[in-house]
Parts: C-alpha cells; structure tokens; sequence
C-alpha cells in the first residue's frame, strides 16, 4: 500500500494543485488533500482536520504565503509548511525562511518538492518528539517541586570539584523556612551554609564528606547552626549518599531536617536520666549509711547493754541461794533469752553490714560467700589477685552491695550447684566476676518489669562509672562481670597469685 500523505494546499490555482498531486503520485503517495485561498477557509481546515504538510504558494490575489505560514505557526508551530512558487527572489525567500517557513521550491524544480517534503516530514516528527519529551520534563520537574517543596526540610545536590570545592547545584525551597536563605543564594554560593554552622561542626562535617567520597559511603551528620538572619539557632540533620558524575566530580543528594525538637527531648532526657541517676546513686549511698549506723548502734549500744544484762545476770545467779529453785529457773530463762536476743543483734547487723568490709573488701566478700554456701548448701569459692583489697568507702560499699544482690538472685533464680568469684584489679579498674552452673539468665529476665534488683545494680554501676556485663543462656549458667573505675588507690597488704577461700 503507498503512504498516504495529508496536505493542506494553500494555492489559488487549480492548474498548479492537479501538478503537484502528479508529482506526488508519482513519487508513490496517495494524498488526501484541501486546496484554500482565503485566511478563513485555511482557518477552518486548520480547525478541522490534521495535516502532514502545509504547501503554500507565496503570492494570491485574496492572500499571501507569509500570512498562511503565520497562521500554520499559530495553530501548529511544528507543521511543515513549505513554499512552492514560480515568481519568489531569493532575498523574499531568505525573509519567507527567517519568518519560520521549513523550505521553498521553484514551481519550474519540482523534483525537490518530494525530498523536501521528506526530509520536513522527519524533522517535524523529531521536533514533535523534543516537544513532547520537553513537556514531559517541565510537567514532571513542576510535580518533583511541588512535592519536593511540601516536604520537611530541604532537598539538595551537593557537588564536590576535583579541587575539592562545594557547590550546590539544587536546593529546594524549604531553605528559607530551615536556614533563611533563599535556594538562589545558596546555589551562588554554598559557603554561606558552612558558615552557619556552630560548635566547630564544619571540620567534622567536611571530614565526613571526605570520608565518604574515599569510601562512596552515605554521609550522616547532625549539629547546630543559627540560621541566617541570626533569628534562631537549630539542630539539623544532614543525610546525604554520593554517586560519581565523572571521574573528577562526586555529587551528594540528600535531605537537611531540622531535628531541634527531637534534639532538645534527647537532651533533656540524658539529663532526666543523669538526674534520676544520681537520686538513685544518692538513695543508695544513704541507705547504706543508714545501714552502717544502725548496724553500729546495734553493735555498740544493744549489744552493749545486752552483755551488760548479762553480767548482771550473771551476777544475780551467782548470788541467789540454792535452794530457791523457781528463782534459779527463771532467771536461766532470762540468761537464754539474753543468749538468743544477743544471736539476733549481732545477726541483724551482719545483715545490714558486715563488720569486715572495716577490715576490706576482699574480707567481707569472703565472707559473705561463706554465709552464702552455710545458707544454702552450694559450694561458693573465692578467687582474688591479692591478699587485701582496701578501696574507697563509698566504692566497697557498692561492690559489696552489688554482690550480695548477685547471690541473693542465685539462691532465688538460678538452681546452681555451685558458685565462683573473682576479685581482682590493676591501677585503674577493679572487676568482680561471679558466675554459676544454674540454668542461665536470659535476655528477656534484664527487661522484666520486676526486675528491680537487676536494674539496681546497673545504674548504680553506671553512676559509678561503672559496666556490668550479663553473659550466659539456657543450660549455661550465668557469669555476670562488674568492672568499675578506682576512685581511691588500692592498699595491698601483699600479692598473690591466687588465694581461695571456700
């Protein structure tokens, strides 16, 4: 079948139109075609149909070839339109090509009407393909901004140059809400961010940006600026993933958020924790002087008036006659009751606080672990890397305290069958490692909510400065290691390799 060609004709002459639809139809085209000679006739074809080509003589009695090639461009600016005519000079052709017309042919050449046409033909079709493909960027770019500048923050190509220089090549609209500047200001000149930029943040945000063009890493930073008009400083959040333009150039896209709000809760909740902290720390630190003075007044004052009562007793019995038997008895019974009250005191203030962390902590870990192993029948064995270990009061206590919550989860919890510990220490750490052969601890048992023994020792040990490190499972008991900073020189009374104390 031969290509059907659509021509709108603008020629008076029905002569001139049955010759150049020979020479179409000789070429191999059928051709559908309307012939006008008027501006509203070619006005009503426009409106009407859709064309392949527009012919156009150059001069008519009722119109001209100029005002058909204006119309043809105001309805269609890619329509061919090509002037053929047997009386047009070269300078009204070089005008008639300058006013937008694609080609002219001499009615005595028509053996260039076909190629022209042809040749029109393509390149109409490639500019109503660019046309088309310009549209589709402009409709697309105009929806990337309207979503781009609905966001949260601002949205920007970073460029770094083969001498290492900054530049952006896009930043959305939200820089004036986030930093103050407008997108133009900071395309012109990408130092006016850096500048913002407080607290030293511009060192390690361009030693991040190094890094990662060497390792083509994504780039995240956070910091503070004080925006440009100087009306308030901000936390914002840089994330920003590199690609290669060219083996001299690296660009970053990313998003800058500000991160204020967040920024501020983080911080007020660092010192919310410092501050319940530090109550916890100061919480224990009193019970544990409570403890040490009641333990102390049941030692020196109960106590004391307790063998007191009993050397009075002793006293009487020594003075009462024989032969007043009910007297004797009874007051043996008070002497037993004086005996067991006297078991209880000093049981009661060993409980609250053993009088051997005086004599040092390795002391009153030793024998605790004794009591622990009489208690509870489960072999409990102490190694240490030194005869003695005398710290700082406050330290010991809290060590001490710490381990005496260990065996008392064990007793409760773990099933063990047996028990050790180690204490030992350098010049900047002591650490006590306990562990046993029960069932194991699991990760879910750290974040019972009843777990409040557990939570104690770990932000006691945090207030210390201190760690405690949980490792074990089921079926694999549980060792649980407390390091924690000297805050006082050790004393050694000597060093050993090991002693053992069971």
């Amino acid at each position: 079948m031969n290509p059907t060609l659509r021509i709108l004709l603008i020629e008076d002459s029905e002569e001139d139109e049955e010759l150049l639809l020979a020479v179409l139809r000789g070429a191999g085209y059928d051709t559908v075609h309307v012939r006008v000679d008027t501006e509203d006739a070619m006005r009503s074809a426009l409106a009407n149909e859709e064309w392949d080509v527009a012919i156009s003589d150059y001069t008519m009695p009722q119109f001209s070839g100029l005002a058909a090639l204006k119309l043809a461009h105001e309805h269609d600016p890619d329509l061919p339109f090509i002037i053929v005519s047997g009386n047009i000079g070269e300078d009204i052709a070089v005008d008639a090509m300058r006013a937008g017309a694609h080609d002219y042919v001499m009615k005595g050449n028509a053996s260039r009407l076909i190629p022209a046409i042809e040749r029109e033909l393509r390149e109409s079709a490639i500019r109503r393909t660019a046309r088309k493909a310009q549209l589709d960027l402009e409709e697309h770019e105009a929806r990337l901004d309207a979503l781009v500048s609905n966001m949260p923050g601002v949205v920007v190509q970073l460029l770094r140059g083969w001498h290492h220089g900054y530049s952006f090549s896009y930043v959305s609209h939200g820089s004036i809400a986030l930093l103050e500047l407008p997108p133009e200001r900071l395309r012109e000149d990408a130092a006016l961010f850096f500048d913002l930029i407080l607290d030293n943040g511009v060192k390690e945000l361009q030693q991040r940006i190094a890094e990662s063009a060497r390792t083509m890493h994504p780039v995240a930073w956070e910091g503070r600026i004080q925006t440009f008009m100087r009306s308030a400083v901000k936390w914002i959040e840089l994330r920003l993933s590199p690609r290669h333009l060219n083996a001299d150039q690296i660009q970053w896209e990313g998003i800058m958020a500000n991160v204020t709000q967040r920024k501020e809760a983080e911080i007020e909740l660092v010192y919310s924790r410092q501050q319940l902290s530090a109550l916890s720390s100061h919480l224990q630190n009193a019970k544990e002087h409570e403890r040490t003075r009641i333990a102390r007044e049941v030692y020196d004052d109960i106590g004391g008036n307790l063998t007191a009562i009993k050397i009075d007793l002793l006293w009487l019995i020594n003075r009462i006659p024989r032969n007043l038997l009910d007297i004797q008895e009874k007051v043996h019974s008070i002497e037993a009751l004086v005996d067991r009250t006297m078991e209880i005191t000093s049981s009661i203030a060993r409980d609250l606080r053993p009088p051997l962390l005086d004599l040092g902590l390795l002391a009153a870990v030793e024998w605790e672990a004794a009591e622990f192993q009489k208690r509870m029948e489960i072999p409990c064995v102490v190694h240490s890397s030194h005869e003695d270990l005398a710290v700082d009061p406050d330290l010991g206590n809290a060590l001490f305290s710490v381990f005496r919550e260990i065996l008392t989860n064990i007793s409760k919890h773990a099933g063990a069958t047996k028990v050790t510990v180690t204490l030992s220490a350098d010049e900047h750490t002591i650490t006590l490692v306990v562990t046993d052969n029960g069932r194991g601890i699991a990760h879910t048992d750290l974040l019972k909510s009843g777990a409040f023994g557990l939570r104690g020792m770990l932000e006691r040990m945090r207030h210390l400065g201190g760690e405690i490190d949980f490792d074990g499972g089921p079926g694999r008991g549980t060792t649980i290691s407390v390091h924690v900073p000297l805050t006082a020189p050790i004393l050694r009374a000597g060093t050993l390799d090991k002693a053992e104390t069971s």
